[in-house]
């Protein structure tokens, strides 16, 4: 199986007063749109046509997935402080048999990262517009966890 975790691009700041907007409700920066569309350009090369494409609730997440230009399906179990373990399950890690690609949140894609690579850290940094793929594959009688690229908007 191959898992794609794309954390959304840079995005405004939360406001001070919570009651006057909601998280879920921040959208992109300027430059946020631009890495988004950086990312969206090299991984629309990258990801197979039949990839199932699944996204936060959240504006800037919905707003990442837009600039990919393809289909998704916006998925309130991968809101910002979901578990790995709630990720792991929506996408059928590691028995799925299409490509899944996340547009979502740290800490839970940190920290999804760290559970399937066998981490001793419990979070791996991921920075805004950046994503990593993962894959399943089996040796020697065992499932593995291939890491197969890690990539940041900015260096594309």
């Amino acid at each position: 199986m191959d898992l794609i975790l794309w954390r959304h691009a840079e995005a405004e700041e939360s406001p001070v007063d919570v009651q006057s907007a909601s998280d879920l409700e921040r959208s992109l920066t300027p430059r946020g749109e631009k890495q988004a569309a950086r990312m969206a350009g090299w991984l629309d090369r990258q990801l197979p046509e039949r990839a199932r494409i699944l996204v936060s609730p959240a504006r800037r997440c919905e707003q990442t997935a837009l600039a990919l230009g393809r289909k998704y399906k916006i998925r309130a179990e991968l809101g910002p402080d979901a578990p790995p373990s709630q990720l792991l399950e929506l996408v059928q890690w590691p028995v799925n048999k299409l490509p899944i690609l996340v547009i979502g949140h740290q800490p839970t894609l940190g920290q999804t990262i760290a559970q399937l690579l066998g981490l001793q850290e419990s979070e791996c940094p991921v920075k805004k517009g950046a994503l990593w793929w993962l894959r399943t594959r089996e040796r020697e009688g065992g499932l593995q966890t291939v890491l197969v690229t890690v990539q940041s908007p900015e260096l594309l």
